[in-house]
């Protein structure tokens, strides 16, 4: 009979976060699966746990989640753990869950600390209908298409973002999807716990004034999808790129101003135009 997979939620920072269930489960189990041994070792010490470790991350899963099943196979219980929040959570793990469902094995989640919930929580946007797409493309072209494939979707859209690329994602989130309300969320739990609120400008200028350290949540407010008076959009902007004269910018402006769309959603289009293009 075939162990149990545990997918254990640990803190994002305040280690009070730590669920009783939590401790429990990472004291019975036989083996604890981590990102990062040596880190988890010092959360596995405070709470007094001592178990056999091993790692799994980005650049090992294939071996070591073979392994990982094996010893499931065997009987063994086996608890995955990420360095800070929920496993599975913009990172490998969920390949590790989908190749033990996939052979029967039971697997069962043990919630607790998410940045991306807890961030919705305390940002004062709208959240009874989001999107969660983890972390952008690191190159702006592909980040942009990223960002122009999100304007027109309902509800709070949440991003995680490095602090080396935030200023760059900020400056595209702006292009791309315009001047709206987002909330910046950064050093959850921990005793620098921010949360910056305003237009995407606004917080441009905020995040200038000082470094980031850590990742940071970026939530962004739904935008209002303007309403097409004249020619159907696509149409409009087809004969603004045609010719090759106009940048894309450009072209989304100056649709937007001929058929009353809002800008986002004219630069939105204009990507996927241009996209399409190439593709042919």
């Amino acid at each position: 009979m075939s162990g149990t997979l545990y997918i254990v939620a640990t803190p994002i920072g305040n280690l009070e976060d730590m669920t009783y269930r939590a401790v429990r489960i990472l004291g019975q189990v036989d083996l604890i699966a981590a990102e990062d041994t040596r880190h988890s070792l010092k959360l596995l010490n405070h709470f007094g746990i001592s178990k056999p470790l091993t790692s799994y991350f980005d650049h090992n899963q294939q071996l070591k989640g073979e392994r990982i099943l094996h010893a499931l196979r065997q009987g063994k219980s086996v608890a995955l753990i990420s360095d800070a929040g929920t496993p599975c959570v913009s990172d490998p793990g969920f390949n590790l869950v989908r190749d033990a469902v996939a052979e029967g094995i039971p697997v069962m989640a043990v919630p607790g600390p998410c940045a991306a919930i807890a961030a919705l929580s305390g940002s004062g946007l709208p959240s009874d209908t989001f999107t969660f797409a983890g972390f952008p493309p690191s190159r702006q072209g592909r980040r942009r298409t990223f960002l122009a494939n999100m304007v027109n979707l309902p509800g709070t859209l949440m991003l995680y973002e490095a602090p080396h690329r935030l200023a760059d994602t900020l400056r595209d989130i702006h292009e791309v999807m315009g001047d709206r309300q987002i909330v910046l969320a950064r050093e959850l739990t921990k005793i620098y716990e921010e949360f910056i609120r305003g237009s995407v400008s606004g917080v441009m200028t905020a995040v200038a004034r000082g470094k980031v350290r850590g990742e940071v949540v970026i939530l962004i407010a739904a935008g209002e999808t303007g309403q097409t008076e004249t020619e159907p959009l696509d149409v409009v902007l087809e004969s603004l790129l045609a010719d090759g004269n106009l940048s894309i910018k450009d072209a989304a402006r100056k649709a937007s101003e001929i058929t009353g769309s809002s800008r986002s959603e004219s630069y939105a289009e204009a990507l996927r135009l241009r996209n399409s293009a190439v593709q042919e």
